[in-house]
């Protein structure tokens, strides 16, 4: 499986998407999130939990989540790392 990657202000977000079978939306949504300075992020994943039925779309919003987190901790001072 190919897994979307991208750089977003210096940080790069990484698709992180689970499946899950014999469910109706099998593809869980989440991503992990590289600092600047090589520091990860644990698998992080939204709010509530968000299901797709496909795999590309999955990683898109995985990456939309991503870039969201890594805006809110630059412009609002939300922490990424625990």
């Amino acid at each position: 499986m190919h897994t979307l990657e991208c750089v977003h202000r210096n940080y790069t977000v990484t698709a992180n998407v689970v499946p899950h079978a014999g469910i109706p939306l099998p593809f869980e949504v989440g991503c992990r999130i590289t600092s600047p300075d090589k520091h990860s992020t644990r698998r992080l994943c939204a709010h509530a939990p968000l299901f797709l039925a496909d795999l590309e779309n999955a990683q898109r919003a995985s990456i939309a989540l991503g870039k969201s987190l890594v805006d809110q901790q630059l412009d609002k001072g939300r922490p990424l790392f625990e």
